[in-house]
């Protein structure tokens, strides 16, 4: 079974690996309701790579709730 990594869901640990940031961070960007493509499956949030790479790309991800450009 072929599985494209970037459909896979993945755990807040390497979502931040993969971003290059904190586990904190993540969950800050949650909280403060960023557009951070996250998704709560039972207790735990997943992600894909392949939407982070949108929101990353969109520019969404330089700017928390409240900051301008």
């Amino acid at each position: 079974m072929n599985i494209n990594i970037s459909d896979k869901w993945v755990s807040i640990e390497f979502a931040a690996d993969y971003l290059d940031v904190s586990q904190d961070t993540i969950r800050n960007w949650i909280k403060k309701e960023s557009g951070i493509p996250a998704h709560k499956i039972g207790k735990q949030w997943k992600f894909k790579f392949s939407e982070l790479d949108e929101w990353v790309k969109s520019g969404k991800s330089a700017y928390t709730e409240g900051e301008t450009k």
